[in-house]
């Protein structure tokens, strides 16, 4: 920007986020923050000078306003990635609408989703026609979901209330990569996938997650080959999946669920267009036993879900057995790829077809060979097992694929910019925002930075304004057995039932495995099976998103004058959760005033891409308990303990059950990145403030009730 328009810019950015700022008198429940105008300044100066900044933002910032508002008015094409689709839909939805509103300006927004996420029309008719899909219930929702096409304009399923996250139906008519038929589909121009792209190809501010923008960096195949070198301004909330979402993408995967998904694929098509030209059903059932034979080979490790491989085979498996399975595969994959052949011109689903069993050989020769020095491979165990190799990190991808696009103009054959002053041709750099709750344990933010690519950005944090002294203690029970004790989950169970008992409720356990998660899971269950007070729910009973709101009904407006629960119709929901339940789990009010973690979460002891980092780090001469190790304990505890405050307002206790933050030295260095709560070692003190919340949540009751 030329001087005279920075200085206007800044000064938008800086008014609207002041007492009497367009946010203030537009803006329900805004007031001005001064770590969020603090962010938003940061953000604005980057966008108007380009380069990458890191910003760490506590819960309460208000992050998202604080690099919208400078985003929105700086005039420039916008690509925003979020972490999960439900992020992006609140942004899409909610903030974006209700900021274009307020700041009165004519910018268009549009949504983009991977594949998976869309209606295949073309698909949906194939599957349609097919008699495995006998059971009731997947005739019902089929049937719901063809009456519900005739009507969406954007064959989004999300909008589908009535559609489970995880039905078997949605791969059944939904496109993928390897499936998609491209201009040679009948159903082409007016497919969902291509028009979503399109109206994003268009859009002022376009609105993606990190799954569709590393997905397309590997593939270059979701349209974003497009986008990305229009766009001057990408900006990553969440940031801290980015490593591992992006190291999802950029390495090689061959799942015995995408095998099997071609089989039916094969068969549908082979049956429905060109049946007696070739014997599908003998093909595509040699092909899956060879599948389900490799399925076999690989078994269901008790202990383990992901196994080494760092030679020829994977460590556990039978060499003899793993050599003849992937050699049966490679031929089956043979027979079908001939029989593919045949029947090439009669659809275009055929040539499609070929090409997905030819991409599957070269994986099958990929995977039979040793990995690549500068890779790590597993094999990622479950139902639907994986073949995976992939880099360590990302860094080298971010450093060349995207900070190494530093100008619009030069990189790419876009029509160059005009200053509209002086109607002069400028290249302006690209500017890049990177931004979470949490991003590291010390100055430099090294946890996300480094394996990011990102160590030369300009790094800002900014602390959150709650009130922890006041509103928060940290319990650390000193007495507790040692975590590796066998009994260490039953004294965690015993612990948890007396802060339920004396809350009524309001209560997330956090663990830190599968098998602790059950045993205190099923204790929890056992203790309140007969309490009609309480109700107890395990991670698995629900989608997250149907747990969550099944705690957000449990509000002080429903809070009699016993908080305890006795005497009243109000239930208390206790929840015990595990991975994905330690970020983004969002209950605020008093809902939710019992955060309880079982332990420290170290990272897996014994997995292949943790060993992976640790082993460089040490050939590296460093220390990977403290570079690693200790950097992802910190980053997860904050996230776990995020889950506790999320409102000025909100009050509650974080109990920790691990005494090496109390023993060793780098559980007080731990303790000192946690919100400055106040910190008590006598259980009498943890009840007393407990009744405290009890008395608050009434009083808070009783003001709503008049």
């Amino acid at each position: 920007m030329p001087k005279d328009d920075q200085t206007e810019f800044m000064g938008l950015v800086q008014s609207a986020f002041s007492v009497e700022g367009v946010l203030a008198r537009n803006t329900s429940h805004f007031r001005p923050r001064q770590g969020q105008t603090q962010m938003a300044m940061a953000v604005a100066k980057t966008l108007e000078k380009g380069g990458s900044l890191v910003v760490e933002a506590g819960t309460g910032v208000g992050k998202t306003f604080a690099y919208l508002v400078p985003a929105l008015l700086s005039g420039e094409r916008v690509l925003l990635s979020t972490a999960t689709k439900a992020l992006q839909d609140q942004l899409f939805s909610r903030d974006l609408p209700q900021l274009v509103k307020v700041l009165g300006l004519p910018i268009k927004i549009s949504l983009l989703k991977g594949r998976g996420s869309y209606l295949c029309q073309q698909r949906l008719e194939t599957h349609a026609r097919e008699h495995n899909l006998s059971e009731k219930t997947s005739l019902k929702t089929l049937t719901m979901v063809r009456e519900w096409a005739k009507f969406t304009d954007t064959g989004d399923l999300s909008e589908l209330g009535g559609l489970e996250d995880r039905s078997p139906l949605i791969p059944l008519i939904t496109s993928s990569r390897d499936n998609c038929l491209g201009s040679q589909c009948p159903q082409f121009k007016a497919c969902f996938v291509n028009s979503a792209r399109k109206q994003a190809l268009s859009a002022d501010i376009v609105v993606i997650n990190h799954h569709l923008f590393f997905a397309d960096l590997a593939v270059k195949e979701s349209g974003m080959a497009e986008l990305l070198p229009s766009v001057r301004v990408v900006i990553f909330d969440e940031a801290h999946q980015l490593n591992e979402t992006g190291t999802q993408f950029l390495g090689e995967q061959l799942g015995i669920g995408q095998l099997l998904d071609l089989v039916r694929d094969i068969l549908a098509s082979g049956l429905t267009t060109a049946s007696g030209l070739c014997d599908w059903q003998g093909i595509c059932g040699e092909l899956e036993k060879a599948i389900r034979d490799l399925r076999l080979c690989i078994g269901s490790p008790l202990n383990a879900s992901r196994l080494r491989w760092t030679e020829l085979i994977p460590e556990g498996i039978n060499p003899d057995e793993w050599g003849q399975c992937l050699k049966t595969l490679n031929q089956s994959l043979d027979k079908a790829l001939n029989a593919l052949s045949t029947v090439s011109e009669l659809a275009p689903e055929f040539p499609r077809l070929h090409e997905r069993v030819s991409e599957f050989k070269h994986l099958v020769k990929h995977f039979s060979n040793e990995p690549k020095a500068d890779q790590v491979r597993w094999l990622e165990m479950g139902q639907m097992p994986r073949l995976v190799e992939a880099p360590l990190d990302i860094a080298d991808v971010v450093r060349e694929k995207l900070l190494g696009l530093s100008k619009v103009t030069t990189e790419f054959d876009d029509p160059p910019i005009k200053n509209s002053k002086d109607n002069v041709l400028v290249s302006l750099p690209r500017s890049w925002i990177f931004t979470s709750a949490t991003l590291g344990s010390d100055a430099s933010l090294s946890w996300f930075t480094k394996p990011c690519g990102l160590e030369s950005s300009e790094i800002l944090q900014v602390q959150s304004p709650f009130d922890y002294p006041n509103n928060a203690l940290l319990y650390i029970p000193k007495s507790m057995v040692k975590p590796s004790d066998a009994n260490h989950s039953r004294e965690v169970s015993d612990l948890a039932c007396k802060v339920v008992d004396q809350l009524g409720g309001r209560t997330l356990v956090l663990t830190t495995t599968n098998r602790a998660l059950k045993f205190i899971g099923d204790h929890l269950s056992t203790h309140y099976q007969d309490n009609k007070k309480i109700e107890v729910m395990v991670q698995g009973q629900l989608p997250k998103r149907f747990l969550m709101e099944r705690f957000r009904e449990n509000q002080s407006s429903n809070l009699s004058a016993d908080p305890s629960g006795i005497g009243c119709d109000r239930t208390g929901f206790v929840l015990v959760a595990t991975a994905s339940f330690w970020e983004g789990f969002d209950v605020p009010g008093d809902a939710l005033q019992a955060v309880i973690i079982d332990k420290l979460p170290f990272p897996p002891p014994g997995d292949p891409l943790v060993e992976a980092r640790c082993n460089r780090i040490e050939e590296e001469g460093g220390s990977a308990f403290n570079e690693y190790s200790l950097p992802e304990v910190a980053v997860a505890l904050k996230q776990g303990a995020g889950r506790l405050i999320r409102g000025e307002s909100d009050r509650g206790v974080l109990v920790i059950c691990d005494s090496r933050l109390m023993s060793t030295g780098y559980g007080r260095k731990l303790i000192k990145i946690l919100p400055p709560m106040r910190h008590e070692e006598n259980i009498s003190e943890l009840f007393k403030f407990i009744d405290q919340l009890n008395t608050a949540s009434t009083a808070s009751s009783a003001n709503t009730t008049k």
